[in-house]
């Protein structure tokens, strides 16, 4: 049996929406921006796209939604537009982020950091988020840019972003959102939050790779990073891709309605559940950052005295996809970042398997997934020399299930 349960590294996309894209890959292949008829051709669903995307995350006509190649583009346009607009003019020289953000997130903070920018790096608490005074008591006269994640990509722990975004309102610094982890799987609802920009790519709730998109608050003005053409309002130049923008309409409507995040929270929760129940009957395991206030389909385990890389190997063997974190890391075997932000003991902080589960899963590949992943713990502690027995089951200074 195939059991793919990596959805938070990236999604199948959706049959329907694959049926939306297909006739722009096919005839209606003109450029949107030509005159004549092949390129009017694609404007209807290019307007229904953006549609789409404007109720999906309950935008306002005054906002500006850009399309973009994916929420790694969008993240990088936010931080160096807000160096280019308010620290190289020596306004502002300071931006604040979290430990355990995206490394589209913190790879660009520490470039930035080369050009004279002094970026704080937040501490998160023992579950994996942070709390509102750690950020009340970092913002300073010269803060510029709060970034923080929606939902974390590793553990699916949620952050207290209305209460964020109010204390940047109150302090009138900018705050931005990498969103990619939340959208499909919990409300999104800029205007209910109050933020100023999110991230997202399509490839994270089923639809096509290489598409993505920034929200901008209506009255906010980012420099564009991209010069060469009117496409996008001049905001983002470049050919539009069609039909990957159409498919991100439609994955969008199909992900956000409320009967898909009721399907979302109670069906894709309780797999998610059934496997983790599961797991945690195993002596030494334990959900890190614990169980409550995440996204519901994910969960980050951790197996005492087992590699996390050599549970994937036995896994994958057994045709079970998984992953011990963010997959833009997956080739570093450096200790995991997020664990290593927790606080987590040495050991601890190279055993984690993140499970991410999706709407296509079913109770029968759960089930299976569970017979292979007690059979891969017994072989790998059976082997292993490090590996000691304790009777402090399910129980870490992370938090216990």
């Amino acid at each position: 049996m195939e059991v793919y349960l990596d959805n938070n590294a990236t999604t199948m996309i959706d049959p329907k929406v694959l049926d939306e894209m297909m006739p722009f890959l096919t005839e209606k292949y003109g450029n949107p921006n030509s005159l004549h008829k092949y390129g009017s051709a694609t404007h209807p669903k290019m307007v229904e796209a953006i549609d789409h995307l404007y109720t999906g995350i309950g935008a306002a006509d005054e906002d500006d939604i850009i399309i973009t190649s994916n929420a790694t583009e969008a993240n990088n346009w936010v931080l160096k537009s807000i160096w280019i607009d308010k620290i190289l003019n020596g306004d502002k020289k300071h931006i604040i982020t979290s430990e355990v953000e995206h490394p589209a997130i913190t790879a660009t903070c520490k470039f930035l950091e080369t050009m004279g920018v002094e970026v704080s790096y937040l501490e998160v608490n023992e579950e994996g988020v942070l709390d509102p005074q750690t950020l009340r008591d970092a913002l300073r006269d010269d803060t510029a840019l709060v970034s923080i994640m929606w939902a974390n990509n590793e553990t699916g722990k949620i952050f207290p972003i209305k209460e964020i975004a109010d204390i940047c309102k109150e302090a009138g610094v900018l705050f931005h959102s990498d969103a990619t982890q939340a959208i499909g799987k919990v409300k999104v609802d800029v205007k209910e939050i109050g933020v100023d920009m999110i991230s997202f790519s399509a490839h994270k709730f089923h639809g096509p790779k290489g598409v993505g998109a920034l929200y901008i608050r209506g009255g906010v003005s980012l420099t564009p990073c991209f010069h060469g053409g009117e496409q996008m309002g001049g905001k983002r130049a470049g050919t539009v891709d069609v039909a990957s923008m159409v498919g991100m309409g439609k994955a969008m409507q199909l992900a956000t309605n409320p009967m898909a995040i009721a399907y979302e929270v109670n069906h894709v929760g309780m797999l998610r559940n059934r496997l983790e129940a599961a797991i945690l009957e195993i002596p030494d395991t334990i959900v890190i950052g614990g169980t409550e206030n995440r996204t519901p389909n994910t969960t980050l385990i951790s197996f005492r005295g087992v590699e996390g890389e050599s549970m994937l190997w036995d896994l994958n063997r057994a045709g079970i996809a998984a992953s011990t974190g963010s997959a833009c890391a997956s080739e570093d075997l450096e200790a995991n970042p997020v664990m290593n932000a927790f606080g987590s003991d040495s050991e601890l902080a190279h055993t984690g398997v993140r499970f991410s589960l999706s709407r296509f899963n079913t109770i029968e590949q759960i089930d299976y997934a569970i017979e292979q992943v007690k059979k891969a713990v017994e072989r790998l502690r059976g082997i292993s020399s490090s590996y000691a027995y304790s009777p402090k089951n399910h129980v870490s200074g992370l938090g216990a299930h």
